[in-house]
């Protein structure tokens, strides 16, 4: 047994919609938005883009009852539609990257959740009895796609089938997506993965950021609000041209790699929606600020929405959880559609998988503190040139007169 058994598979199963089989009917969203052309009270800060404040319907206003075709598998935590107004902002045109990461980490010897042994205090912490877990089984690691499973023998739609393709590896961290004989050397330019919240919402403190509400991300990812079932129209899949970054096949015994990639993509892979945001369906799941309520959306604020005091997922109602929005390249068709603008998500914050990552965001009342931040950041960034070209100096051969 690897670490976190008890807890973090549950979490990687949730984080690929395992299990919350959904409702809803295919194609349906009742998002329309009415914004006023608010142009930016600033110049966008570097790699993000301004999404303008508006008013729009977000979540749906129909599931399907029990019996009912449902091939979206939309969720009932997505109704009812309510009307939600946001102020701008600006949002990452990108997911973090690992080269972006890597600079944090660098900067601030930052060291993730997935790289350390956890303590029975951050189970306690996640609400979650580790009581059961032998001490010699809580190492570093985090949740990976196990890609060795019994296909002959796998039956799906038993209970606990999906214990059998997910598994805690030992050693898989942002640095190592597929455990310790892996690397990111030419993946610099794809999302960091294996993040858990607390590590997502750290690095967003060092750029003078923070992690997005879910009203702000659905906004975002729905072209500030419009009545469309993905980022870039109704289709999945326009004229054959795959524009997001999914399992194609059968999950999880057929992978016909349409898309051309098999786990994580470049962030510029895809084209952008028509906000300039990539990667608003599909690649990584992303972290958002709010805590998970299945019921939220029956109180939720209209102004500018920072999710329920609390969590609660009916399936594990004693489980802190977060929001995750945007699905991942193991979203599918027969399983997990979370790339649909509409569809929710939600993730234990001490987990991290080799398919979560997160983006920032930051409001007009936050620009200072980001300027701030980036001040500090490019202080450093010359500090350690200077420090370079010094240490080049000294160790470069005299030169004969």
């Amino acid at each position: 047994m690897t670490k976190r058994l008890y807890l973090m598979v549950a979490g990687a199963l949730l984080l690929c919609g395992v299990l919350l089989a959904a409702v809803l009917a295919p194609g349906t969203s009742s998002n329309e938005s009415s914004q006023p052309a608010t142009a930016p009270p600033a110049a966008s800060p570097e790699g993000m883009v301004w999404v303008p404040g508006g008013v729009f319907t977000m979540g749906l206003d129909y599931f399907p009852v029990e019996g009912e075709s449902n091939p979206q598998r939309i969720k009932p935590d997505e109704y009812p539609a309510h009307e939600v107004e946001l102020d701008g902002y600006w949002m990452d045109a990108t997911p973090i990257t690992n080269q972006q990461f890597a600079e944090f980490v660098e900067m601030t010897g930052y060291v993730t959740f997935a790289e350390t042994k956890p303590t029975r205090e951050d189970f306690a912490r996640a609400g979650v009895d580790a009581s059961l877990i032998p001490d010699d089984k809580l190492n570093a690691g985090s949740i990976c796609f196990n890609r060795n499973f019994d296909r002959d023998n796998l039956i799906t739609g038993v209970a606990n089938w999906e214990y059998q393709v997910w598994q805690v590896v030992d050693g898989a961290d942002w640095r190592h997506p597929e455990g310790p004989d892996s690397n990111i050397d030419d993946r610099m330019d794809h999302p960091v993965v294996h993040v858990n919240w607390d590590d997502a919402v750290a690095y967003c403190e060092w750029a003078g950021k923070r992690l997005p509400t879910e009203a702000e991300f659905e906004y975002a990812s729905s072209n500030a609000g419009q009545p469309t079932t993905y980022p870039w129209g109704d289709e999945l899949v326009p004229d054959g041209k795959y524009m997001a970054n999914f399992w194609q096949g059968e999950f999880p015994k057929t992978f016909l790699n349409g898309d051309g990639y098999a786990t994580t993509s470049p962030v510029h892979a895809f084209p952008p929606n028509k906000l300039g945001l990539y990667d608003m369906a599909g690649n990584v799941w992303e972290w958002c600020a709010d805590y998970y309520h299945a019921d939220y959306y029956r109180n939720s604020p209209r102004h500018n929405p920072k999710g329920p005091l609390s969590s609660l997922d009916p399936g594990e109602p004693g489980i802190v959880k977060r929001v995750q929005r945007g699905g991942s390249f193991m979203c599918n068709i027969n399983n997990c559609t979370g790339y649909r603008c509409t569809a929710r998500m939600r993730g234990e914050i001490m987990s991290s998988s080799f398919h979560n990552g997160f983006r920032c965001v930051v409001d007009p009342e936050g620009l200072e503190e980001y300027k701030a931040a980036q001040a500090r950041i490019e202080a450093w960034r010359k500090s350690r040139t200077s420090a370079e070209n010094t240490s080049h100096q000294g160790s470069s051969p005299a030169v004969g007169t």
